[in-house]
């Protein structure tokens, strides 16, 4: 379980101007609330938050000037465009108690190549000592067969941990590829209908012939009546 101090100032100026200029000059608005203890307004330094936020469920000793909070991050703000840190809420915690907290499910081992992977859920929900948060958790996939599932229940938990979210909650699932488009082959005509049909030149070609035919009886007409 990650934690890191970082030394924090309170905040005497409030509203959007106040949190522009504060991000401005490098600092990170922050509440600190929990406990049953009044809210605490503070502003840390952007980098340093950063880099702590990079852990998951990081633990953070704010240092003010008159006491040391220990607090777990509960809320982070970003610009949806930039992704940059806006706003941060911490809850206050106490060494020795237990805390609800969300964990990421890394998956490991070889399965079915021939399945498509879907991970369902990235995280379960699991209660832990606040000082003894796992970073991450580990789910087994070897030799998960295409068409099969892995729920919450099949993660390995450490001990002393507990599991909150539902045990038949898929956190991932292995499809089964499409069935490839069936291919359909046009018969050719049997040989003795290709010869039975004229070809479409030869239709062509003997249409005139029938009207010269015609032609030539009615000539043969006109003598008659000449003579």
């Amino acid at each position: 379980m990650a934690e890191i101090s970082i030394k924090g100032a309170r905040r005497t100026e409030f509203g959007k101007g106040a949190s522009r200029r504060s991000r401005r000059d490098g600092f990170i608005p922050a509440v600190i609330y929990g406990h049953g203890e009044k809210p605490q307004h503070v502003a840390l330094p952007s980098r340093e938050l950063g880099i702590a936020l990079k852990t998951s469920n990081v633990l953070i000793d704010v240092v003010l000037d008159d006491h040391t909070e220990l607090t777990l991050p509960k809320s982070v703000s970003r610009d949806p465009l930039t992704g940059l840190l806006e706003h941060i809420d911490l809850v206050i915690v106490r060494r020795g108690e237990k805390v609800i907290v969300s964990v990421p499910v890394h998956t490991e081992g070889k399965y079915d190549q021939d399945g498509i992977l879907e991970h369902t859920n990235n995280s379960i929900e699991v209660e832990a000592d606040v000082t003894s948060i796992p970073s991450f958790l580990i789910l087994s996939m070897e030799g998960m067969m295409a068409g099969e599932s892995k729920s919450a229940a099949d993660v390995v938990l450490p001990a002393g941990i507990r599991l909150i979210s539902d045990p038949k909650m898929t956190v991932v699932h292995l499809s089964v590829r499409a069935a490839e488009e069936e291919v359909v082959v046009v018969a050719a005509p049997a040989e003795g209908d290709a010869a039975a049909a004229p070809a479409e030149g030869d239709a062509a070609a003997a249409a005139p012939a029938e009207g010269a035919d015609k032609k030539d009886d009615k000539k043969d007409d006109k003598k008659e009546k000449k003579k």
